[in-house]
């Protein structure tokens, strides 16, 4: 009996092969190239919380006030490349007496500064005219495949790293993440020329005080997969100090909670959810359907090749030989 594979069996065979080569390549391939961050970022995240801050035209400290958090990020596209991303940051503090601002500047408080990141592991990249020192593993977003560990994140205010202890999971809108905590103690982050009677000097004009920080509390909630913040919270006490005191002379802003809006919560998590299901689906979802098509689709197509198909006219019976 004479056999040949026909044409769909090996389409099976063929077809099969690729989707288990395919499958692999979507894993290792495909979804660490997938998991880089953005160049052309363009985000706002709002906070707000109830404290004291130091009214400049009472010279006082006046409590009980609506503090208004506005961090906007903003990708520097053109100094930006396929290794490196350059986001300008601009957090603004706001009473409800400087809101709404036509111009930031105009805020209570205005802080500009830039973060050069690695685009595939989030870590610091010093370039580009960054400022200030960026330090640490994380600012602003958590790398990709957040761990179930401590993390060094960089606090702006304080100009430098504070420990955000691992504390499980916590649901935001619905949405699961993981939990960091952290609190920082008084410490002086610089000098500020002011008069001398904020600080208790009233015989010196001018007196260079220092600027003390601490923080009562941060609370970060992350996306495992992505990194991004769905929730964060913060607890910032700033005050002022005569020359060489240990005592607060002067509170410039002091609140137990800052935190992200409902709104903002809902973008972080709606933004969270695509990104982390795309990840998935290149990373996982796509890789382990291509995989069991693909051994199913082989598995047959062999089979069919192996059987392979009889040629018209051909018998199984044995032919009589000739006899002389």
């Amino acid at each position: 009996m004479r056999r040949t594979a026909s044409p769909f069996s090996l389409i099976l065979l063929g077809l099969g092969t690729f989707l288990l080569v395919l499958a692999p390549m979507l894993a290792w391939y495909v979804e660490p190239r997938a998991a880089v961050n953005p160049i052309d970022i363009d985000t706002t995240a709002v906070y707000k919380g109830t404290g004291s801050v130091f009214d400049l035209e009472k010279v006082a400290t006046v409590t009980g006030q609506t503090i208004t958090v506005t961090q906007r990020v903003r990708g520097n596209v053109a100094e930006s490349d396929g290794e490196k991303a350059v986001w300008d940051v601009i957090t603004t503090v706001d009473t409800d007496k400087s809101l709404p601002a036509e111009d930031p500047h105009d805020a209570l408080d205005f802080s500009p500064h830039r973060w050069v990141l690695d685009r595939k592991t989030t870590e610091p990249v010093h370039c580009c005219e960054e400022k200030p020192y960026i330090e640490g593993e994380a600012y602003l977003k958590f790398p990709f495949g957040v761990e179930k560990r401590d993390y060094r994140w960089w606090d702006n205010t304080l100009r430098g790293t504070v420990t955000m202890s691992y504390r499980g999971t916590k649901e935001v809108q619905g949405y699961s993440g993981y939990r960091f905590t952290a609190s920082v103690p008084a410490t002086k982050t610089g000098t500020r020329l002011v008069p001398g009677r904020l600080v208790g000097l009233d015989d010196t004009p001018q007196v260079l005080a220092e600027e003390w920080y601490s923080n009562h509390g941060l609370e970060l909630v992350v996306d495992q997969s992505t990194g991004r913040v769905l929730y964060a919270q913060t607890g910032p006490r700033r005050t002022l100090r005569a020359p060489g005191e240990e005592k607060d002379a002067a509170v410039l802003l002091d609140s137990r909670k800052i935190a992200f809006t409902t709104a903002t919560q809902k973008e972080a998590v709606e933004r969270a959810e695509e990104d982390s299901g795309l990840l998935r689906l290149v990373g996982l979802t796509l890789p382990i359907g291509a995989g069991v098509i693909g051994f199913v689709l082989a598995v047959a197509g062999g089979v069919l090749v192996a059987r392979g198909r009889r040629r018209p006219g051909s018998s199984d019976s044995p032919q009589p030989s000739l006899m002389m």
